[in-house]
């Protein structure tokens, strides 16, 4: 018997609800496919708009025959993945809502793109803009990721770096950050040059070791293959035969956006990645990661990607913490533009009142 086989009672019309049963042979694959508590089989509902249960080994899905034929083909691919061991059990709750924003999504081919294969393990993109982004670098010189914490921006850049510099096409990585963060500055940390700037660069240190062997990385960092350092020590530099990523960019500001970009020498490939919404810089100052994707939009060479929650591979209370903010931020700038639209009316009233008083 095949690990699944759907079955319809084949009585519906387009206008009624419809039934379909989806016969799960391997209890372990129904249990990983469902979650704890069927907590997968919730998300499921939610995501597609269908009623979903589980009975012996079949699962049931109840609803509009659109949302039926997509839930039962989202159910068909992630059987398929976690089969072949593709798929971990926690990544299901986040692969149903990819496979419901981009039903053209193939989760084999996903899945099966490896970026970087360490002793470790196998590191893919596992959500569809995550492959967007993996290929945007394979293709472009210039890359920018953009979006939440969590969907991988800074952790593929780094799988990629590992894996140029692993097959000899540059010869060495370059990773830096903006030394700003909350408000704080060097000045104000405690100890020398290298003591201040390391907390800064710890998750780039983290990244790095959890793709290669820790004495191996240590090596590399000494023998300046794998350079880290803040963004302010790129001045003056060129960069040439480098993989170069940029991290936290949203705190960099436009003259040091500008800096580094032209800092890119032949032979290189600079990866840019942050978050719009987490800027910590001071005041007024605009930051230079919006201001360089607005103004190199559509330049040849350079690509852009935007995540969004759906890409979160991190908990999945992360993705929902991200939507609940994205909620109120947009809630907020509806309130703010419903406030100018009811003062340029009032301005507009007030103009015409003083005309007719002429």
């Amino acid at each position: 018997m095949s690990e699944t086989s759907p079955r319809s009672d084949g009585s519906e019309t387009a206008s009624q609800p419809v039934h379909t049963e989806v016969e799960v042979a391997d209890s372990a694959l129904l249990l990983a496919l469902t979650g704890a508590g069927g907590a997968n089989l919730q998300t499921l509902e939610r995501t597609f708009g269908v009623n979903a249960g589980v009975r012996g080994n079949l699962i049931f899905l109840r609803g509009s025959k659109d949302a039926v034929a997509e839930a039962e083909r989202a159910v068909h691919e992630i059987l398929s993945v976690l089969a072949s061991g593709k798929l971990k059990d926690g990544d299901v709750e986040r692969t149903l809502i990819t496979l419901k924003r981009h039903p053209e999504a193939n989760l084999e081919a996903l899945v099966g793109d490896v970026v970087l294969q360490t002793p470790r393990r196998s590191i893919v993109a596992k959500t569809v803009m995550q492959q967007r982004y993996v290929q945007a670098m394979r293709g472009h010189d210039i890359v920018f990721g953009i979006g939440p914490a969590g969907t991988g921006k800074t952790y593929l850049a780094m799988a990629m770096a590992v894996r140029a510099l692993m097959e000899k096409r540059v010869k060495r990585i370059i990773l830096t950050r903006p030394a700003v963060e909350a408000g704080e500055r060097l000045g104000f940390l405690p100890g020398d040059l290298a003591e201040k700037v390391n907390p800064y660069l710890r998750p780039l240190y983290d990244a790095l070791h959890d793709m290669m062997d820790v004495e191996k990385a240590d090596a590399l960092i000494e023998r300046k293959v794998v350079e880290v350092a803040p963004l302010a020590f790129m001045r003056g530099r060129t960069l040439n035969d480098s993989w170069v990523i940029l991290d936290e960019a949203q705190n960099s500001t436009v003259e040091q956006m500008r800096m580094f970009l032209t800092r890119l020498g032949f032979g290189s490939k600079a990866i840019i990645t942050g978050d719009v919404t987490q800027t910590d810089l001071p005041g007024n100052t605009k930051s230079g990661l919006i201001d360089a994707v607005r103004l190199l939009d559509g330049v040849e060479g350079i690509s852009s990607i935007q995540f969004t929650d759906a890409d979160v591979v991190r908990h999945p209370l992360v993705a929902r913490i991200v939507r609940a903010y994205e909620a109120r931020d947009a809630s907020r700038e509806s309130e703010r533009e419903e406030r100018r639209a009811r003062r340029d009316r009032a301005f507009t009233g007030t103009e015409v009142d003083r005309e007719r008083e002429g």
